[in-house]
């Protein structure tokens, strides 16, 4: 039987949270940098990737202007959620935010054709979130996830920038089919749109509209035009029980 690597989840745990920690907090970044370079190529070994040393300098020069697109996140969160109080409970605090910093990590990885290490990093922060977002997914600035438990954003998603998301949001697709593996096949979101929480939208040549709303637990197999509002309705009865209330 062919051995494999599992206990590399433990090693892409550590490498993913110093990642983290490094791009936030210059004394950490010192701290960690032997470790996370070293890590890295070990990782990339065992997963019989060649010119690890070259990948991993690429992926260092995108570490800047990873950290000024997390920057815009993070301020897209306060200006969006009332009940937050300051910045820095989006840094420490938000899980949503969390999830969209390991994305914008794994994202590069895999743009620079590491797939196997970016998969890793994203599952690991789904554990903790409840978020799962494809690193092969294109998302745009300023991005924002409410609560965000149960969010799964496909690999061939498109998200343009300043768009809200709302918990149990699904940005899937309509077929499984491996034959589809090299088509697009998620939805693609464009600015300024919301969604809101439970909706479906299915499907790699959707479009949702600049500047639209999706209202909550809308099923959308369907490209909706700019400015549109979205909404599901159903009749909702309160009448009063035939005992009375109940001592």
């Amino acid at each position: 039987m062919k051995s494999y690597n599992v206990c590399l989840k433990d090693t892409v745990k550590t490498f993913t949270k110093k990642l983290f920690y490094s791009l936030f907090d210059a004394q950490q970044a010192e701290l960690h940098k032997d470790f996370l370079e070293t890590t890295f190529l070990k990782i990339l070994n065992k997963l019989d990737i060649e010119n690890g040393e070259v990948i991993w300098k690429a992926f260092q020069q995108q570490l800047p202007e990873i950290r000024q697109k997390l920057d815009k996140d993070a301020i897209a969160f306060e200006c969006n959620d009332p009940a937050s109080h300051c910045l820095q409970e989006i840094y420490l605090a938000y899980p949503g935010f969390h999830a969209i910093s390991i994305y914008r990590l794994s994202h590069e990885l895999h743009t620079l054709g590491v797939y196997i290490l970016p998969r890793m990093m994203s599952e690991y922060i789904h554990g903790i979130t409840g978020i799962d977002i494809h690193p092969g997914a294109s998302i745009g600035e300023s991005f924002y996830i409410d609560h965000g438990t149960g969010i799964v954003i496909g690999e061939t998603s498109i998200i343009g920038n300043q768009v809200k998301i709302y918990q149990g949001v699904t940005l899937g697709g309509i077929q499984i089919s491996k034959e589809l593996a090299s088509v697009k096949r998620h939805p693609t979101i464009e600015d300024n749109v919301t969604i809101y929480a439970n909706a479906t939208i299915l499907g790699g040549d959707i479009i949702i509209g600049k500047n639209s709303i999706i209202g909550a637990n809308v099923w959308i197999t369907q490209s909706v035009p700019e400015n549109s509002v979205v909404t599901y309705q159903t009749e909702i009865k309160i009448r009063p029980r035939k005992n009375g209330i109940r001592k």
